[in-house]
C-alpha cells in the first residue's frame, strides 16, 4: 500500500483504541519496520502493542461465555464489558482460554489487511533486548524483534510529534543489521538475524499476530 494510506490505516488503529472497549488495557503502540523507516510503497504494516495483564475475575461471565461461546477466561484473561460489546471478535488459544492477542488482532484488524501485531506485557524496547538476546543464546534468529520503531500512543495519548515526523519522512534510522549490532550482536550475527527477519516478512500473509508473555 501506498506510505499514506499505510499511516493513515495505522491512526484509523489508534482511533479505535482510543474509542472502543479494548479486550485488555493497552500500555503503548508503537509503529517499526518498514513504515517506520519511510518505505514507499509500505508491503506490511508491524505495530507492537503493549498490554496489561488483568487482575480481575468475574465468575458469573466466565460461566457464560464458556456456556455460549465455548470459551474460558472472559472476564480474567479478557475484560467482560468487551467481550459483551464485541463477542464477535472473542478468540481463544489452543487450550479453550480466551487469548488478548487474537482478540486484539480480530478487532483491530480484517483478516486479509498486511497488517502483523506483536503483542506482549513487556515495553517495546524492553521485549527488543530480551528477544534478541535469547535468539543469539539459542541461534534462533526467528524470534528477533525489527528494533527500529517509533512510539505512536502511549498511556492514552498520542504521539503527534512523532506522527507527523513519520509522514514527512523525517525519522532516520539504521539498517536492521546495524541496529541488531548496537543492541550486542556481533557482525555476522547481526546479518544472519536480519536475513532472517526479512524471510519471514515476506512469508506472512493477511493480518497475523503473535503474543509474548516476559
Amino acid at each position: 500500500m501506498e506510505r499514506a494510506a499505510a499511516l493513515d490505516r495505522v491512526e484509523t488503529l489508534l482511533d479505535t483504541v482510543e474509542s472502543d472497549t479494548m479486550p485488555v488495557p493497552v500500555r503503548e503502540i508503537w509503529l517499526y519496520g518498514d513504515a517506520a523507516l519511510g518505505l514507499d510503497p509500505v508491503d506490511r504494516l508491524d505495530v507492537y502493542l503493549t498490554k496489561d495483564i488483568l487482575l480481575e475475575s468475574d465468575d458469573e461471565a466466565a460461566e457464560r461465555f464458556e456456556r455460549e461461546y465455548g470459551v474460558k477466561g472472559v472476564g480474567s484473561t479478557v475484560r467482560a464489558e468487551w467481550a459483551e460489546q464485541f463477542p464477535e471478535h472473542l478468540r481463544a488459544s489452543e487450550n479453550g482460554y480466551a487469548a488478548p492477542e487474537k482478540c486484539l488482532a480480530a478487532h483491530l484488524t480484517d483478516p486479509d489487511e498486511p497488517i502483523h501485531l506483536e503483542v506482549c506485557n513487556a515495553p517495546f524496547g524492553d521485549n527488543v533486548t530480551q528477544r534478541l538476546q535469547g535468539a543469539l543464546d539459542r541461534d534462533a534468529y526467528e524470534e528477533v524483534l525489527d528494533p527500529r520503531g517509533a512510539c505512536l500512543w502511549i498511556d492514552g495519548e498520542r504521539e503527534t510529534e512523532t506522527i507527523e515526523k513519520l509522514r514527512a519522512g523525517e525519522l532516520a534510522f539504521p539498517t536492521l543489521p546495524e541496529a541488531l549490532g548496537m543492541l550486542g550482536a556481533d557482525e555476522e550475527e547481526a546479518r544472519a538475524a536480519a536475513e532472517t527477519v526479512k524471510q519471514r516478512r515476506a512469508e506472512q500473509d493477511g493480518a497475523t499476530v503473535r503474543g509474548d508473555v516476559v
